[in-house]
């Protein structure tokens, strides 16, 4: 029997009421902030977020280094990107978020290298200049054919002073125009790897944007149809199976960020007539400053599910002429079918399923609408460091009596998941194993559980495929979840 609305705001209430008798006073007052319940007609969701993580809690957050290295800037694929620091780091950020890219890895590309200056403890109190630079010099012996450097500052860098800007300027010098790109993104800074975002979108206007050095801006040839993807890293090729639907309507794609991305493609996004926006978190401050310094206007996209991504097209196409608004039509009339066959087998399978959300950047929201094109409900969802303004989106999402947990702790979503008892739970790597432990089918929605694309027309065809996998395993009749034993 399905529960009310008001049911549900109940048992969410009593739920939260649970938790935070586990904590002491103060610790709680503080978490009641982060929990809440999505009422209909609110202008947000009733949590607060971007505040510092409490001491002693699971929190399953990253740093401002995971956000400018592991986000932003690794997936740029014909740069090296320097691990500035000890080396675990950069061992720790080596290639784990599935950024595929099309190249010869030591020729053309490097995202799947690590490139580490390895600080010892001599470096510590002698400062790490001279070993930087002299870094720089053996990757251009090593891998000639590289088109840029960033710097990637680790927790030590701040805290010794080391002034990698000057050895930056110096370099790029030596080498010609070099593009070398300091960033100050020690992780130390900020509560969450969402600081590293914008530190890294900082570093790309103020070292990138605007040079006449390179050469690649003077070759540029424009068209009044030049987009540019921003925010899609291009996890199990994500990035792909978006650009093929611009394509398809019409428009030439001139740079990825930065899935399969090059600092040519990024040298020459200014150029562009219209920024299309996937991750918000991650590249809204970029879009926001070539918005208001180069006239360029930017729309937030959604390319999960069908219904998401009709809108998505025609809102694209509303920024361009009648010929790719016609076009776009013509996509969405192509695709529907197949897309209601995908629907057909599927959605009789995961009917009425409820699923339970948690993830970064922009997923807690953006794959509500695939999971609802299959007729599943999300029941609760939250993000690990989202802004004000991204629950301020999710209203837009969500239904009246959805669970809402900001940076949620461990103790807390798994007392969350036992009280409602969803079907499936989307979350990362560090909860996969524990629920599954519990006997809960779960998807790893930070990098498709190392599937995918799960973006566009083909992506939702592996998105329903791979959640009524997790869904409908036969191992779930070798476990049961606590709440049916």
């Amino acid at each position: 029997m399905t529960a009310t609305v008001e049911e549900r705001k109940a048992t969410n209430k009593a739920l939260i009421e649970e938790v935070l008798k586990a904590y002491p006073e103060k610790m709680a007052k503080r978490r009641a902030k982060h929990l809440s319940t999505f009422e209909e007609g609110r202008p947000d969701c009733g949590v607060k977020s971007n505040i510092k993580s409490l001491p002693g809690v699971m929190t399953i957050r990253g740093c401002a280094y995971a956000g400018s290295k592991g986000v932003v800037w690794g997936p740029i694929k014909d740069m090296v990107h320097i691990s500035h620091g000890p080396v675990g780091c950069g061992q720790y950020s080596w290639a784990n978020r599935r950024n595929y890219y099309i190249g010869t890895t030591g020729i053309d590309s490097f995202v799947t290298m690590q490139f580490t200056s390895d600080f010892q403890e001599k470096d510590i109190v002698f400062g790490g200049d001279k070993k930087l630079d002299k870094i720089i010099d053996e990757i251009q012996v090593l891998f000639p054919l590289n088109k840029g450097i960033s710097i990637q500052s680790e927790c030590p860098i701040g805290l010794i002073g080391d002034d990698i800007e000057a050895v930056s300027k110096k370099k790029s010098k030596e080498y010609e125009g070099k593009t070398i790109v300091p960033v100050r993104c020690e992780g130390f800074r900020g509560v969450s790897q969402s600081l590293g975002h914008h530190l890294a979108n900082d570093a790309i206007r103020d070292w990138v944007f605007d040079r006449t050095d390179t050469g690649h801006t003077s070759q540029f040839v424009s068209t009044p149809y030049d987009v540019a993807i921003i925010g899609d890293y291009n996890i199990g090729g994500d990035a792909w199976s978006s650009r093929i639907l611009l394509e398809e309507m019409g428009l030439r794609v001139i740079s990825q960020w930065s899935g399969d991305g090059t600092i040519a493609e990024i040298e020459n996004t200014p150029k562009a007539k219209l920024n299309v926006l996937h991750c918000y978190r991650s590249m809204n401050y970029i879009s926001r400053h070539m918005e208001e310094k180069y006239g360029i206007p930017w729309v937030e996209y959604n390319f999960f599910g069908p219904s998401k991504i009709e809108a998505s097209l025609r809102e694209i196409a509303s920024h361009f002429d009648d010929n790719i608004k016609a076009k776009a039509e013509e996509v969405i009339a192509k695709y529907k079918p197949l897309m209601q066959a995908v629907i057909d087998k599927y959605k009789p399978r995961l009917q009425g399923k409820k699923v339970m959300l948690y993830v970064g950047g922009l997923r807690p929201r953006h794959v509500i609408g695939a999971y609802e094109d299959l007729g599943m409900e999300i029941v609760g969802t939250g993000y690990e460091f989202a802004h004000n303004d991204d629950y301020q989106r999710t209203t837009h999402y969500v239904k009246d009596s959805t669970l809402i947990y900001d940076d949620v702790t461990g103790y807390e979503f798994e007392h969350f998941v036992e009280g409602i008892k969803p079907d499936l739970v989307g979350s990362g790597i560090k909860e996969k194993y524990v629920f599954q432990k519990m006997g809960v089918p779960f998807r790893q929605m930070h990098s498709w559980d190392y599937s995918g694309p799960y973006h566009g027309y083909d992506g939702f065809a592996i998105f329903a495929r791979d959640m009524d996998m997790a869904i409908s395993s036969p191992v779930w009749g070798l476990t049961k979840a606590p709440w049916k034993k």
